[in-house]
């Protein structure tokens, strides 16, 4: 399930932020014994201009926006590095 999950955040993210780096990382074996056993959780380094001039929250928050209904199916845990292109 989490490759599909992965595919489905490569998607979303790409669409709505045109990144020019991005990984997706199933950080799921770090959350083992947690409630489903650490399934769902993930970390996405993603660099893309649509984040020029935003504050780390504002970015933050343009990644959920691009997820949305995955953070209740698919995704529990989210920690992100959204970077700036240069």
């Amino acid at each position: 399930m989490s490759e599909a999950v992965i595919e489905q955040i490569r998607r979303r993210l790409t669409e709505a932020l045109s990144p020019t780096e991005l990984e997706v990382i199933d950080e799921g074996h770090k959350h083992a014994g947690h409630a489903g056993e650490g399934k769902g959780h993930f970390h996405v380094r993603i660099v893309s201009a649509a984040f020029a001039g935003q504050l780390p929250l504002k970015r933050h928050r343009m990644v959920y926006a691009a997820l949305d209904d995955l953070m209740n199916h698919g995704i529990h845990a989210l920690s992100i590095d959204a970077i700036e292109k240069q």
